[in-house]
């Protein structure tokens, strides 16, 4: 569907920007879904066919958040403010970055070896695009869906604290274990690329954290 068109299906004010946060949340799922799938895997030729899927997603993302900025300020949206929505929409689009870039790393560093951290770091990231996911579902009705807003908020906080752990172990691991230093630099850097997609995850979690707060009372 073009972008155009999806924009014209959607009428009311808040179902347009409720109905964009939910794509990009099934971009976002979709492209972590495909990483998980490159960690598992040694073939390269499997994982260039999987890294051009998550570029796809990344393109589509960002050709749906430049539109989404110029519907943005066309509508009058009431109870949640354009700036709330906008750091949403921002978040989420660079969170998709950060799982496009982490999909780059492995086919560009060849790697002798994808450790079980590394497949532990995607399976993080793709259990908080599910989490991001659940949330933009939830968010039609702040009020009544803020217990359940809140638990996977607290979900995305918790995962991002186990990759942090996990990238702790896993740097202290090669550094011992490794002794080729060229080995070493691309296992360290695939390892701080894919965290720092864990981190785009909480910046999301964060933001919504902050809006659903003004909704409490």
């Amino acid at each position: 569907m073009g972008i155009g068109n999806f924009f014209r299906r959607f009428g009311s004010q808040n179902q347009l920007f409720l109905s964009v946060l939910t794509q990009q949340a099934t971009y976002l799922l979709h492209a972590s879904a495909a990483l998980c799938e490159m960690t598992e895997t040694m073939d390269p030729v499997r994982w260039r066919k999987l890294e051009r899927e998550i570029k796809a997603c990344e393109v589509q993302g960002d050709a749906l958040l430049t539109e989404f900025h110029e519907q943005l300020f066309e509508v009058i949206l009431r109870k949640i403010r354009r700036s709330d929505i906008q750091n949403i929409a921002m978040s989420i689009d660079e969170f998709l970055d950060n799982i496009n870039d982490s999909a780059k790393s492995i086919p560009l560093y060849m790697p002798k070896r994808l450790d079980s951290q590394i497949v532990d770091f995607a399976q993080y990231i793709h259990a908080e695009a599910d989490s991001i996911k659940k949330i933009m579902l939830l968010f039609g009705d702040i009020k009544k869906n803020y217990a359940q807003i809140a638990i996977q908020c607290e979900r995305i906080t918790e995962l991002e604290h186990a990759a942090d752990d996990t990238f702790a172990e896993y740097i202290g691991y090669v550094f011992t274990h490794e002794s080729d230093p060229i080995e070493l630099m691309k296992y360290k850097n695939i390892a701080e690329t894919f965290e720092a997609a864990t981190d785009a995850a909480k910046r999301i979690s964060d933001t919504v954290r902050k809006i659903i707060l003004r909704y409490q009372d």
